[in-house]
């Protein structure tokens, strides 16, 4: 167990939001919210998943809508707690511990609110290893955790209690109450006991991001690259460099949906890499073929500093590095695929790992 204060945000939030592969929230929003937290109650307690009782009643909070509403559409602060007890007082037994579900920019700081005003631990843990736009898509899930019962609680004082009969019906119904609450809201899900925590999470989240953080402004202290800093860390590859051309992006059906194209720079001359993206990047394609695809991490990080972009700050005119990452193994089996793979999203190729397809672009270039 260790205490996580106001100056170790910095970087949990920035390594975050480099998880979170251009989704999860904004993370300066997460980190003023958890700071807030934080100044009023107190310092929250990170805790190992090996030191959670296998009876404990662990409970994910985050946030839930589209990142482009995120920004202007602030919790008040007080939501976060308002649906973790009413999932607990639904549950009738409290509620011990809260974890994440995602690790992104605002779903990585969001827990350390709820953990603060509650004042209950918070597992170093998270739910996908990265970020995902849909309720469903959780390693926990993959092997048969029920998302509900849930509560989605909005800045008005509304809570919504979910019972469904599987996890994409939890996600078209959260969904739906979420645009009518604004396209933002709090929830609480996922309830389950330290047991199945250590089985089926992605364990260390929460560390690692701080360490990616510390990475980067390491390197940048140290007037070495940053990109390259973060890149080693994950065993990932930096797959282009460039400006960013052009952005379509728009709001609908409760995400950020669009693309952006990245003109070459440097030895990427010439060529153009496009990003599509639904809340996190889903496909990295360089002169029409496929250099990386979900459920495989792909980074977009400015180019001198290794900043985190996300989906709805990346702007025309910026300088970008795009990184690619593997993701956690248990994605890449056929269960995982079912879940995040590139046809669940429509596109019409199955998913190869980042590793082989960049190895086939090395061979023909």
């Amino acid at each position: 167990m260790r205490l996580i204060a106001e100056d170790d945000l910095e970087d949990l939030a920035r390594g975050a939001a480099v998880l979170g592969t251009g989704g999860g929230g904004n993370p300066y929003v997460g980190k003023l919210l958890a700071r807030q937290a934080i100044r009023e109650y107190g310092p929250v307690r990170l805790v190992d998943a090996a030191e959670v009782p296998d009876d404990a009643l662990v409970v994910q909070s985050a946030m839930m809508g589209a990142p482009t509403v995120m920004v202007e559409k602030l919790p008040r602060g007080d939501e976060v707690v308002n649906a973790l007890l009413a999932l607990q007082d639904h549950l009738g037994r409290p509620v011990t511990h809260v974890v994440c579900g995602e690790a992104g920019g605002i779903n990585s700081t969001i827990p350390f609110v709820a953990a603060a005003r509650a004042g209950l631990p918070l597992i170093d843990a998270d739910g996908m290893g990265r970020a995902f736009p849909e309720l469903q898509m959780l390693v926990p899930g993959m092997f048969g955790a029920s998302a509900t019962p849930m509560v989605v609680a909005d800045e008005k004082g509304n809570t919504v209690l979910l019972r469904t009969s599987g996890n994409r019906w939890t996600e078209r119904l959260a969904r739906a109450a979420t645009i009518e609450m604004g396209c933002t809201a709090l929830i609480a899900l996922y309830a389950m006991n330290g047991r199945a925590v250590r089985d089926t999470m992605v364990l260390g989240t929460l560390s690692l991001c701080q360490e990616l953080g510390h990475l980067i402004a390491q390197a940048r202290a140290g007037h070495t690259d940053p990109v390259q800093a973060v890149t080693g860390r994950l065993n990932g590859h930096e797959v282009f460099r460039g400006r960013v051309a052009d952005v379509e992006r728009r709001t609908e059906t409760g995400f950020a949906r669009g693309r952006a194209a990245v003109a070459g720079l440097g030895p990427y001359s010439g060529s153009t890499l496009e990003l599509n993206f639904q809340n996190e990047h889903l496909v990295a394609i360089r002169d029409g073929r496929v250099l990386a695809s979900v459920p495989d991490l792909i980074i977009v990080l400015d180019s001198d500093s290794a900043e985190p972009i996300t989906t709805e700050d990346i702007r025309y005119g910026f300088r970008v590095s795009v990184v690619a990452a593997p993701c956690d193994p248990r994605w890449r089996t056929e269960a995982g695929l079912a879940l995040v793979g590139p046809r669940y999203f429509g596109y019409d190729f199955g998913y190869i790992p980042v590793e082989e397809r960049l190895s086939a672009e090395g061979s023909r270039a």
